[in-house]
């Protein structure tokens, strides 16, 4: 005969008998803080931007050319009922687009009074970079690239340089689309 245990004695076996067939908590790991931009090609480089400065992605609408304006900027889309000014950002720097017209893309701005698209060789999706990787200054970017360029992610699969697009967006330059 087993004896008899009291209320509390009762309570504390359970327990016992729980603790002893429990699981352990799972092991901590530690969480690695990512940036997450949109990727993009553009005269063979890699480049993200962050998610905030684009609002939407498309293919590269039909469009009307506009007179009297820099060989780069491509035209006026309609998007919607807005019109998109379109912007060549491969011909801003001083080249030419290299990815076949399927694969190019736009990302269209918009910021205060501002409403641009901007057209690149090929779009690369949401790329989600540990910090641990990046937004390192880099040493040996090509000249027209400099004063967008914020930082650089180095990986194993290579590199994605920061492209700021505010600071573009501020350029004079780029404000300056008229022709002279």
């Amino acid at each position: 005969m087993q004896p008899t245990l009291t209320p509390y004695l009762a309570l504390v076996d359970i327990a016992n008998r729980a603790k002893a067939q429990a699981q352990g908590l799972p092991a901590r790991q530690e969480i690695k803080p990512y940036w997450t931009g949109i990727g993009f090609s553009l005269l063979g480089q890699r480049f993200v931007s962050a998610m905030e400065d684009v609002v939407e992605l498309l293919e590269v609408p039909q469009y009307t050319f506009v007179p009297g304006v820099q060989p780069w900027v491509r035209g006026v889309a309609n998007v919607r009922g807005r019109l998109l000014p379109l912007f060549d950002l491969a011909a801003f720097f001083g080249g030419h687009l290299t990815s076949s017209r399927q694969r190019r893309r736009v990302l269209v701005l918009e910021h205060e009074k501002i409403y641009v698209g901007l057209i690149v060789d090929e779009l690369h999706g949401m790329q989600h970079l540990a910090l641990e990787y990046g937004k390192l200054p880099p040493s040996d970017l090509a000249e027209p690239f400099a004063p967008m360029v914020s930082g650089q992610f180095q990986l194993q699969q290579g590199r994605w340089l920061v492209f700021d697009l505010q600071a573009l967006l501020n350029d004079f330059q780029f404000a300056d689309a008229a022709a002279h």
